[in-house]
């Protein structure tokens, strides 16, 4: 950590309002990929981003500077949107454990790449089902065993792989949803 970080976090320690706005512009925009990826809309996603760093600031003398300040950070985002969700009691499809792909997974490609920029991928994660979305992004992204997804959100590691398994499969189908738009623009003769 920089010594810039360590004395923002200093001052925002003491409650100055100078550090805590140094604070927010630092890291602003990397919570708000955090919150968008697991809210399922933009409201949402700038709610859970000012909640969070109303949450950061109150408890920012409990970071004791093991691992990175982000990471404590982001963690305290995640937790955010995970009550969220249980606020609002969503439901979790109980399932048999599924045979599913690992990480190291290679997608079969066709013969035409297409490249999708981060808001267009952020789209389709948000357009995920709540219960989908949330195992998605503790998986894929924070790299979450399913036993400890299992144990944050309450749910069996059957439900937290086969939730896996159904958001790649959305996610699947919006992909090819969205290649063969691009591949009928392709065709369309101007």
């Amino acid at each position: 950590m920089t010594d810039r970080v360590e004395e923002i976090i200093a001052g925002c320690r003491k409650g100055d309002s100078r550090a805590q706005e140094k604070l927010y512009h630092m890291f602003a925009n990397r919570m708000w990929v955090v919150c968008r990826r697991y809210a399922p809309d933009i409201e949402q996603a700038r709610d859970i981003l000012q909640e969070g760093f109303i949450v950061v600031f109150e408890k920012i003398h409990q970071y004791r500077g093991n691992g990175s300040f982000e990471g404590w950070m982001r963690r305290i985002f995640i937790n955010m949107a995970l009550a969220e969700y249980r606020k609002k009691r969503l439901l979790y499809c109980e399932t048999n454990e599924l045979q599913l792909y690992s990480r190291k997974e290679s997608f079969e490609h066709e013969e035409d790449t297409y490249e999708f920029s981060e808001a267009e991928l952020l789209e389709m994660i948000a357009s995920l089902p709540p219960q989908y979305r949330l195992v998605f992004n503790l998986y894929a992204i924070e790299e979450m065993s399913h036993k400890d997804i299992a144990q944050m959100l309450g749910i069996s590691e059957g439900t937290s792989k086969s939730n896996l398994f159904r958001a790649r499969e959305w996610l699947k189908k919006k992909l090819a949803e969205k290649h063969a738009g691009i591949q009928k623009a392709l065709k369309v003769k101007w």
